[in-house]
């Protein structure tokens, strides 16, 4: 399927939609208009309709988006054929979550190893993931294939572990760690802040609480 470059706020929307349109599917809806996805991911039903005539779909205008028609054409956008496969760096509290949260979510994505220096931790299975020590980065990454890496380790360690990563063949890196990286062109870099995303909650909400004092 040939999709013309899609910006990358539209594909972080694709995904938001395709979660919507799953939790809709499961109250036994067959179809479902663009207001109706507005509203639950709190945007307009214009985005909506604008994102979905990027990738050439549209809707009918007395029933709506055929439910299962388009989870499927997301897919067939978003993940690929065979899957791929991530490792998480870093096997603290936040890394332990995200494996956990991701069990079983994505058919397309799995995580099929942890890293950590922890001796604790190494050679234990954590959600049905293996840990290993992070000097066999290259080596795991190398034969399972994995083509994306979540760091979760603290900042001081993030710039080095996403250079191993880059050199193992990594091409996306989503990082958790409060540590802004720099790596290759050739690789798809997604940085969390939860601070800056804290902040922002507190700016809105002190607005807010100023408008109705």
């Amino acid at each position: 399927m040939y999709i013309k470059q899609l910006p990358h706020k539209t594909v972080e929307r694709l995904s938001q939609y395709r979660r919507a349109l799953l939790l809709i599917q499961s109250k036994e809806k067959t179809h479902v208009f663009s207001h109706e996805i507005a509203q639950m991911l709190h945007i307009t039903p214009v985005q909506v309709r604008r994102d979905l005539m990027l990738i050439g779909y549209s809707g009918n205008l007395r029933k709506g988006y055929d439910i299962k028609e388009l989870i499927e054409l997301i897919g067939k956008i978003i993940d690929t054929e065979k899957g791929q496969r991530v490792a998480v760096v870093g096997l603290g509290n936040l890394g332990k979550a995200i494996i956990s949260y991701l069990k079983g979510k994505r058919t397309k994505l799995m995580i099929v190893a942890a890293f950590d220096l922890n001796p604790d931790k190494i050679d234990r299975i954590y959600d049905g993931v293996p840990c290993y020590h992070v000097n066999r980065l290259t080596e795991i990454i190398k034969n399972e294939n994995i083509s994306i890496g979540i760091i979760t380790v603290p900042a001081e360690q993030a710039p080095a572990i996403a250079e191993t990563l880059v050199v193992a063949g990594i091409k996306g890196i989503l990082n958790y760690s409060p540590k802004s990286l720099n790596v290759s062109p050739y690789v798809y870099l997604e940085e969390y802040d939860m601070i800056t995303s804290l902040e922002k909650v507190a700016f809105f909400a002190k607005k807010i609480d100023e408008r109705y004092k």
